[in-house]
């Protein structure tokens, strides 16, 4: 399969089994980036309940409160949010959601199916599905390359 085409459910497939990140609406931007340095991601989802309502990343934080000097203490996590969020399917493909990414300056996109989150994919995501995908391929010419030599 074309790395263009695989699928964003293959991805998330791919990736380490767990829940979806998310903080509440109302908590601090100081807890929200507590919980992005503690798990090593760059972006939370912002929910309440089920249901999302932005998305929160580190660049937030460096642009809407670091740069205009407010208090990530005492700033809410609703002010600072990027919405709204752009969201994708399992049957989005790594190129479609790559195009996204790219048009729209994104590194993060939530995935839903029937109006669930079920997953979040980042670029760093798609461009390893890329890097994968054209080391298999490389190692398929090679094995051609090299059978069709002997």
């Amino acid at each position: 399969m074309s790395e263009l085409t695989t699928t964003i459910g293959a991805v998330l497939r791919q990736k380490a089994a767990g829940a979806v990140l998310s903080i509440a609406p109302d908590a601090s931007v100081y807890q929200a980036i507590e919980v992005m340095a503690e798990k090593s991601v760059g972006a939370l989802l912002v929910m309440d309940g089920g249901q999302l309502l932005g998305i929160v990343s580190e660049r937030d934080y460096a642009r809407k409160v670091v740069l205009q000097g407010h208090s990530s203490k005492d700033t809410p996590v609703s002010t600072i949010m990027s919405t709204p969020v752009l969201t994708v399917t399992r049957e989005h493909t790594v190129g479609e959601c790559l195009r996204i990414i790219t048009d729209k300056h994104f590194r993060h996109l939530a995935v839903m199916e029937q109006g669930a989150v079920v997953g979040v994919v980042s670029i760093g995501d798609l461009v390893n599905c890329v890097i994968s995908e054209q080391e298999q391929t490389i190692k398929h010419l090679h094995a051609y390359i090299s059978g069709a030599a002997s």
